[in-house]
C-alpha cells in the first residue's frame, strides 16, 4: 500500500463489519426534505440509516413509540448503504456546511472517532439527553469524546460461539465442555468432531479479520495504543498471540474456507460446519433454517490461551445514533433521549420484533430478554448475550481499523505462507507508522 491515509473516506469497506455492513441494500430512497425543520409546533426530523431489516426497522419502531406522544413530529427515515451514508457525511462535512445532511444519522463504532475528530464541530453534545452510565461500558469509548457524549449506544455486536449440539454429541462432548475453554481447546475439540462426524468446525474467509478482532479484543487490546492514533503491532502481545492461534487453526484442517458473505451463511445453515463465533447479530440467519431447531446452542467466546487479560466476551460490530449540528437538532436529540436513551419497552419490540439487542442496560431485565428460546433448546440466548455485553473489555477503536486491517491481510498470508510472526508485525507496525498521518 502507497497511499497515505489521511481522511476516512480512504478507509477500506470489510464485510463483515457486523450486524450494519451485511449486504446492505442500495436502493434506498429518501422520503421527506432532507434535513430537519422546526416551524412553530410541527418539527420534522430527517434519519440516515442502512440495513432495512435490523437499523431501519429498529428506527421504525422508535418512530413509532414517539407518534404516540409527539403526533406533531414527522420523521423521515431514510435508507442508503453504509458506504454512501460515509461518502455523504464526508463530501457535506468537507465543505463546513450541514446543509442536505440528516439530523440523526447511524455511524459504525469503528468510524465514529474518525468523524468526531475530523469534524469536531459537526456533531451535537447528547450528555443532557441521554445517560452515558445506563449504557454498557465499552460503547462508550467509541462515542464520546474530550468528555462529551456524542453518540447514543445503540446495538450490541457481543459474540458468543454458537455451536451444533448434535455434532458435539456425535463427537462425545457436552455443552458444558465448552463454557470455559480458550482457542486450543476448540481446535481439539474441532479436530474430534471432523473426526466424527466430517464436519468442519467452523468457517472463514482469508480476507476477513474479524476473528481478530474478537480474538484481540476479548483482551482488552487494539491495533492502536489507548490514544486511538498510534500503532501497536510490533510489540502487541495479544495481537501476536491471536495470530498464532489463527494460524493454528487455520492448518488443523478442520477451516471451511469461504469467500463472501453468501457463502458465509451457507455453510453453517447447510450443516457444514459445527460452530459459528461471531457477533449475536448472526441469531436470525441461523434461525433461518427452522429444520434445525433444537440442535443450536451459544456458549462463551473462547479466551486467548496465552493471554491472561484474556475473557469470554468480545465485540464484533455495532453502531451508534448521532445528531448533526443542523436546524432541528434540538428536536433530534429530544426523540433519541425519550426512545432509543431512555424507553424500556421499546427496547422489548426491539429484541422480539427485529432481533436486536441493545446496549441500554436497564433493558436487560424485561420478559424479552429472559425469555427462554426454543429454537436454541430452551436457552436464555438474550440474557446470556445481554450478561456478556457487561463483560466486553472496553477499548479505543481509534480511526484507522480498516487502513491497518489493510495492512494486516497482506502480513497475515505471509505468516501463514511461513514467514516469522516478528518480522510480520515489525513490517506491519513500519507500514502502519509510514501510512497513517
Amino acid at each position: 500500500m502507497k497511499k497515505k491515509v489521511s481522511t476516512i473516506l480512504l478507509a477500506s469497506f470489510l464485510l463483515l463489519s457486523a450486524c450494519s455492513s451485511k449486504a446492505p441494500d442500495t436502493t434506498g430512497t429518501a422520503t421527506g426534505t432532507p434535513t430537519g425543520t422546526d416551524k412553530g409546533a410541527a418539527k420534522e426530523i430527517t434519519v440516515w440509516a442502512w440495513d432495512k431489516n435490523f437499523n431501519i426497522a429498529a428506527m421504525k419502531l422508535a418512530q413509532e413509540a414517539y407518534a404516540k406522544d409527539h403526533p406533531d413530529v414527522k420523521i423521515n427515515i431514510v435508507e442508503y448503504a453504509q458506504d454512501d451514508i460515509i461518502q455523504k457525511l464526508n463530501t457535506g462535512l468537507n465543505s463546513g456546511t450541514t446543509t442536505g445532511l440528516p439530523n440523526v444519522v447511524l455511524i459504525e463504532d469503528y468510524r465514529a472517532q474518525s468523524f468526531l475528530k475530523t469534524y469536531p464541530d459537526s456533531f451535537q453534545d447528547l450528555s443532557a439527553s441521554i445517560k452515558a452510565s445506563d449504557f454498557a461500558d465499552y460503547k462508550i469509548g467509541p462515542t464520546s469524546l474530550n468528555g462529551k457524549q456524542y453518540g447514543l449506544p445503540f446495538d450490541s455486536g457481543v459474540t458468543g460461539l454458537y455451536v451444533r449440539s448434535d455434532y458435539l454429541q456425535q463427537a462425545g462432548y457436552k455443552l458444558d465442555d465448552l463454557k470455559d475453554i480458550n482457542w486450543q481447546q476448540l481446535i481439539e475439540i474441532g479436530k474430534a468432531v471432523k473426526a466424527k462426524t466430517g464436519k468442519d468446525l467452523l468457517s472463514q474467509d482469508p480476507n476477513d479479520l474479524g476473528l481478530i478482532r474478537m480474538m484481540i479484543q476479548s483482551a482488552g487490546a487494539w491495533y492502536l495504543k489507548s490514544d486511538g492514533s498510534t500503532p501497536d503491532l510490533k510489540d502487541n502481545a495479544a495481537l501476536k498471540d491471536a495470530f498464532a492461534t489463527y494460524k493454528e487453526l487455520m492448518s488443523a484442517n478442520i477451516v471451511k474456507i469461504t469467500s463472501d458473505w453468501n457463502s458465509f451463511l451457507a455453510a453453517f445453515n447447510s450443516g457444514s460446519v459445527a460452530s459459528v463465533p461471531t457477533g449475536n447479530w448472526i441469531t436470525p440467519s441461523i434461525k433461518s433454517q427452522a429444520d434445525q431447531s433444537g440442535k443450536w446452542a451459544v456458549v462463551p467466546f473462547p479466551k486467548l490461551k496465552n493471554t491472561p487479560s484474556s475473557v469470554h466476551a468480545s465485540n464484533l460490530g455495532g453502531s451508534s445514533w448521532y445528531v448533526l449540528n443542523n436546524p432541528g437538532k434540538e428536536a433530534a436529540a429530544e426523540f433519541l433521549g425519550k426512545t432509543l436513551g431512555s424507553d424500556v419497552n421499546l427496547y422489548q419490540k426491539l429484541v422480539t420484533d427485529v432481533g436486536v439487542i441493545g446496549t441500554y442496560k436497564p433493558a436487560a431485565q424485561g420478559d424479552a430478554y429472559t425469555k427462554p428460546d426454543d429454537f436454541f433448546g430452551g436457552q436464555k440466548v438474550i440474557s446470556d448475550f445481554a450478561t456478556w455485553t457487561t463483560q466486553i473489555p472496553k477499548v479505543n477503536y481509534g480511526m484507522h481499523t480498516y487502513a491497518i486491517e489493510d495492512i494486516l491481510k497482506v502480513e497475515m498470508q505471509n505468516y501463514l505462507k511461513g514467514t516469522d510472526i516478528n518480522k510480520v508485525l515489525s513490517d506491519a507496525q513500519s507500514q502502519a507508522e509510514s501510512q497513517i498521518k
